[in-house]
């Protein structure tokens, strides 16, 4: 896939799509003593997700698991759009699109397997984690420098705002105090 015209692609983006593991996890599922599923989100990534919310852009979850740590991390960063046991994604997405009245052009998917390519197809910008399957890589617009879990999705986060011109907007509260 074509991979610099990614700056292109991210202008029209209103919709920020994310698989949880392996993108906003590192992958690994860790289960405690008593059975409990443990995961474990970095908070550069929900920083990155609620300055894209303060641009106006949404942001959802599109996961082929379910897990109770996803839903409760997806309420602290306001994130209502949650498809969890999505196993046939292309599906799900197909829904989102329709209940949102947004073109799939408009929608930017992180992913890192490939259960996540019947996505890659259809939306306006395909984006792999650094440490993704080869596969995926080879179908994205863009590959991340950091790897799931561990700062990927702020780097996305991070390019769509400056691709549209709205980063200085959402950060300038943190730089008032500079010259």
């Amino acid at each position: 896939m074509k991979q610099n015209d990614w700056k292109r692609r991210a202008k029209s983006i209103r919709l920020l799509l994310l698989d949880v593991d392996g993108v906003l996890t590192d992958g690994r599922v860790v289960y405690d003593g008593g059975g409990r599923e443990l995961k474990f989100f970095h908070i550069k990534d929900g920083h990155g997700i609620k300055l894209l919310q303060r641009a106006g852009l949404a942001v959802g979850i599109l996961s082929g698991r379910r897990s109770s740590a996803v839903r409760l991390r997806a309420k602290e960063l306001g994130i209502d759009l949650l498809q969890q046991k999505a196993l046939d994604k292309a599906k799900v997405l197909e829904a989102i699109l329709r209940k949102k009245k947004i073109r799939a052009e408009q929608v930017c998917f992180v992913g890192d397997d490939l259960v996540d390519l019947p996505v890659f197809s259809r939306v306006g910008l395909a984006v792999a984690v650094a440490d993704s399957v080869e596969d995926v890589k080879a179908h994205a617009h863009y590959i991340t420098h950091r790897p799931g879990g561990q700062g990927a999705v702020r780097e996305v986060c991070e390019m769509i705002l400056k691709a549209q011109g709205k980063w200085e907007r959402v950060t300038q509260k943190y730089f008032k105090n500079f010259p």
